[in-house]
Formats: structure tokens, sequence, C-alpha cells
């Protein structure tokens, strides 16, 4: 598959090869989710498989998927690919001076590049705040300008993009919420509408329930809830599906 390289380079960038003092902390993880009633696809029922990597370095932050998906019972290309890489930038770790008002812990620079099979390659940059929110485990909350790149490519805008995720202990498991908005709240061409993707997770710590505490964050099963008011911003295409997942973290 033709993307294929952003894969690569998110497992590359998973990996805690270099020196001790660069990598703080890393996670890779591979998710496989089905579900139907998707729109503006080649079918309605999908199945994909997601490669993650996330962490923390010197100088920053990053987060990268690749998404494998499969089309059933659809016509023309049986299956696609999607993926992002996302890296930031804290000036608080660049500098050596804190970047804190308030709830707002770190300002960054965030970046992220959109690739994928057909006009949607897309570079965004702008600006990330960390911010603590009571019963949050994190959140992050990313301002960015969107500059197409690919032919045919027309989503130039502005984009806010928060990312979350809260844990709920259940017994000697817990339920995890996790996931993040897009939500293009500006755009330069006529032809491509505002819209609005919220996409979280709902899973529940099965490796820790099966195993013990020390298989914690490991393996997860729940739904994924699929929002998209305006679907790639062609007017009145808004998607709401479900999907069942099951996630492993390395």
């Amino acid at each position: 598959m033709k993307n294929s390289k952003w894969l690569a380079l998110a497992l590359l960038a998973a990996q805690p090869a270099v020196a001790d003092d660069m990598i703080q902390w890393w996670d890779a993880s591979v998710t496989a989710l089905h579900g139907s009633d998707y729109d503006l696809a080649a079918s309605d029922k999908q199945s994909t498989i997601t490669v993650e990597t996330a962490g923390a370095w010197k100088y920053g932050d990053w987060f990268a998927f690749q998404d494998f998906i499969f089309f059933h019972d659809g016509q023309g290309d049986d299956s696609t690919t999607y993926g992002e890489l996302s890296p930031r930038f804290s000036l608080s770790k660049i500098t050596g001076n804190e970047f804190k008002y308030g709830a707002i812990t770190d300002v960054s620079v965030a970046l992220t590049l959109e690739e994928g099979e057909g006009p949607v390659t897309s570079f965004l940059y702008g600006v990330g705040l960390d911010i603590t929110i009571p019963y949050f485990s994190y959140f992050n909350l990313n301002t960015y300008r969107r500059d197409a790149i690919s032919s045919g490519n027309i989503s130039d805008g502005w984009q806010i993009t928060p990312a979350f995720r809260m844990d709920f202990p259940v017994g000697n498991s817990a339920i995890v919420v996790d996931g993040f908005i897009d939500w293009v709240f500006a755009t330069d061409e006529d032809g491509y509408e505002k819209n609005f993707h919220f996409n979280p997770q709902i899973k529940y710590d099965l490796g820790a329930a099966i195993f013990g505490t020390h298989k914690k964050d490991k393996l997860f099963v729940g739904i994924e809830y699929d929002y998209w008011k305006n679907k790639y911003g062609v007017k009145d295409v808004d998607q709401s599906t479900y999907s069942v997942i099951a996630k492993y973290h390395f």
C-alpha cells in the first residue's frame, strides 16, 4: 500500500533505541474494529486495523497512526489506507522555562501530516495546549491552520482538535474513555463545508480483569462511536455509527 511509509515512520518513532535521556515514555498498539453504516465509503460495512504509537521525548511528544481499512460487499476497491503523523514541540522542554498559566500546563508547536489514498494529503500547523481538568487523565487542545497539499484537496481552513482520556476504576480493572474531536470551524473554499468529527472509544481493561494488575493497560475490548457532521466537508452527509473494538498495547 502506497502510504505504508507512514506506518514505517510510526513504528520507527515508537522504538526506544535512542539515548535514554531522549525518550521519556513510549507506547505502541494495534486495534481491530468492525462496524457498519459508514457514509461515503466503498461499502456500508468495514473492518479496520489501526497501528498507533505515542510518546514523549526530550523536546516534545508525538502521536501517529495508520489505518488499514477493508470494505465488505462493496463495489470497486476493497481496501484503502489513511494515516496521520503528529509531533509537538514543547516550549517548556525546549527553553527550560515552565509555560504554565492556570490550568494550562504547557504550550507546544503542534504539527500534523494527514496522508492517504485520494485527495486527502494536508499539512496542519498551530499551537497545542496541555490542560489539567478534573477527572481527565489528560486533555490536549491543538488549534491548527489547515493547508491542503494533494491535487483536488480543498480542505484549507482552520481546525480545533481536543484529545482526551478518562479512567474509571471498576474492581481490579477499569473503564477507559478516550478519543478526539476534529472541528473544522472555518474553511476557505465554498465547496468544502465546516465539519465536526467526534470519535470516542469506551473500553474495558480486560487484561487487568483476567490476568491481574500487572497486565493493566494491555488488552482492551469495547466500542467506538463515530459521529461526523458534513463528513469530508460534504454538506448534509452526517455519519453516526458504532464499531466493536479490541486493542492490544505492546
